[in-house]
């Protein structure tokens, strides 16, 4: 890489290092790849032996945990278009396509940064009530001789 391009906001004195963003973005992206294809697998995983659950109290468990996996999906679906734009516009300032509001993007980035962090704890916390579900149905409906099979 060349030196890094920098724009520098003269009313605030903001400088921006367009390559580090970008660079962090991809990170994000990369990060969304794996998180929508850990839900997909776990909703996999659901569906596969939801068939083997008879208890109403389970299946009300399942379902809820497949509602949360679904909003979860969707939320990393919107989360990555939006990281996609982002992109987009870094790359624009980085190769001087259009003139870039720094305050506007600094914004930007802070919200779509939040908004990445509370995913990644909501897609953390979802993935350990699955866990915790699972194992609570298991040993309720005596599952295991299923997997040993």
């Amino acid at each position: 890489m060349s030196t890094p391009v920098q724009t520098e906001n003269t009313h605030t004195a903001k400088k921006m290092n367009w390559y580090e963003v970008y660079i962090l973005a991809n990170h994000w992206r990369s990060d969304l790849d794996f998180y929508r294809e850990d839900i997909r697998f776990l909703q996999q995983l659901i569906q596969k032996y939801l068939i083997w659950i008879t208890k109403k109290e389970n299946l009300d468990r399942v379902a809820g945990i497949r509602k949360k996996g679904h909003e979860l999906s969707l939320r990393a679906e919107n989360l990555q278009e939006a990281v996609k734009r982002h992109l987009s516009t870094v790359v624009d300032a980085i190769e001087g396509k259009k003139p870039v509001s720094i305050d506007d993007f600094i914004s930007r980035h802070g919200q779509l940064e939040k908004e990445f962090a509370d995913f990644v704890t909501d897609f953390r916390e979802n993935r350990k009530e699955v866990f915790k579900v699972t194992e609570y149905i298991m040993d309720s409906e005596e599952l295991q001789h299923i997997l040993d099979s």
